[in-house]
């Protein structure tokens, strides 16, 4: 059924008119135009995202069945220049759960919106620092990790490895500025020397002359222990590799890269996982796919710990010392109550093999070793939430 500018699809188990306790979630999407790239290696799934959120609806309704509680879930897809509020609006006509996957700024009116003042909204997608700091909303948690909290997890293994000394290399794509800006505030917190700090800004096609302009590129640089890239949209950082002028470990948006799920996970249950999402999916899990799953069932557990549906009632339990998640990553994940980011561990990993599980052992702190990762308490600058 199309509605004006937004596709609508319910994706499971219609809710029963005998159901002791109905859980309605929407997924919002704002569909964007993907930036022109060099590699059609690793095209991005239609439906990123939002297969993740399948799969844990799924797994609600598994718990929900011996409960008596019923869960469905109806997607609104909004075309690049569709009228995203419009669908919106139409969504929280329905329900207060959201769980969205859209830019910032987007997310924001979202959560601006007077229709919205009631909702409870899970952001699947947005790793901008600033949603967890100065612009957080109260209505809006927040289940895909920051760029903070994926830099310190870099920073964290360099600073164990004694690899202090870094070249760092930025795109010019608004995720490649902003993962870089937060890899910078990161280095400078943990102590380590940035040596170089370069834009990419080569427009031609780098696959023919890699061999000759990456060493140029890179010649100038004083002598680093790992290359940092900052290249968020895929673009031309596995075309650096191997191709430095020094031997480079290269690490980042490319080679050992900071992410919240990536199909190398094996252990503490997340092959079983996998396996699931694949069968549903028919492709791998990624990073969006995780936190889509992560964010619906969050909201299960918490309907199934307070038998309640309302977005009140779901967001006090969510924020409480009570809440935990299962997330296959050998910790149990919760939200932090002063920005609503879901504390999580985060994978260091190569294509083919998980390096590292940080909060890395050493990094303490008073509440919990999770919170080394990303914004703490006093810096996110969030307050927002400040009289929960």
């Amino acid at each position: 059924m199309l509605r004006p500018l937004a596709l609508l699809a319910s994706l499971a188990l219609a809710v029963p008119a005998s159901a002791e306790l109905a859980v309605r979630v929407a997924w919002l999407e704002q569909s964007v135009e993907q930036p022109p790239i060099l590699s059609n290696l690793d095209p991005v799934p239609g439906d990123l995202g939002l297969a993740g959120a399948r799969l844990g609806l799924a797994d609600d309704a598994k718990t929900g069945r011996f409960l008596g509680h019923a869960y469905a879930l109806d997607a609104h897809v909004v075309p690049p220049g569709g009228d995203f509020l419009a669908a919106a609006r139409a969504a929280l006509a329905q329900t207060p759960l959201l769980v969205a996957k859209a830019p910032a700024e987007t997310l924001l009116a979202l959560a601006d919106l007077p229709e919205a003042q009631g909702a409870l909204i899970l952001n699947a997608s947005a790793q901008d620092d600033a949603l967890r700091g100065e612009a957080c909303r109260a209505n809006l948690l927040h289940a895909i990790p920051s760029y903070a909290m994926r830099a310190d997890a870099l920073s964290q293994f360099l600073t164990v490895r004694r690899w202090t000394d870094v070249a760092l290399v930025e795109g010019t794509h608004p995720g490649d500025r902003a993962f870089a800006a937060a890899l910078r505030r990161s280095f400078h917190k943990f102590g380590l020397r940035v040596r170089a700090d370069e834009t990419w800004e080569w427009n031609a096609d780098i696959r023919r002359d890699a061999g000759r302009e990456t060493p140029l590129f890179t010649q100038g640089f004083a002598a680093h222990d790992v290359m940092v890239v900052a290249d968020e949209a895929g673009d031309f950082a596995r075309y650096m590799m191997f191709n430095t002028w020094r031997p480079a470990i290269m690490a980042g948006s490319e080679g050992l890269s900071p992410i919240a799920w990536s199909p190398a996970l094996e252990q503490w249950g997340a092959a079983q996982l996998q396996s699931r999402f694949e069968a549903l999916a028919g492709r791998d899990m990624r990073a969006e796919d995780y936190a889509a799953w992560a964010a619906v069932r969050a909201l299960g557990e918490a309907a199934t710990r307070t038998g309640a549906a309302d977005a009140d009632a779901l967001r006090a339990y969510l924020l409480s010392d009570a809440f935990e998640l299962a997330g296959f990553k050998g910790r149990p994940m919760t939200f932090r109550p002063w920005n609503g980011q879901l504390r999580q561990p985060m994978p260091l990993v190569h294509p083919r093999a998980l390096v590292a599980l940080t909060p890395l052992e050493g990094f303490l702190h008073p509440r919990s070793d999770l919170d080394t990762l990303g914004q703490d308490e006093g810096e996110s600058g969030c307050r927002a939430f400040a009289r929960d």
